[in-house]
């Protein structure tokens, strides 16, 4: 089974995900940044912590 008929066999089961971000101090949802905005926060780098910062 491929990915598009996955995605169509549990279409019903699926629901809009609302991702957040922090701006200034706000959270905020994605989708409602401009063009430019969203664009920018698809380049951004995620963080990720060592487990060896001692």
């Amino acid at each position: 089974m491929n990915y598009q008929e996955l995605l169509e066999r549990n279409s019903k089961k699926r629901t809009k995900c609302i991702v957040y971000t922090r701006v200034m101090g706000y959270h905020r949802p994605v989708e409602s940044f401009n063009i430019g905005k969203k664009g920018e926060h698809k380049e951004r780098i995620k963080f990720v912590e060592s487990k060896n910062c001692l």
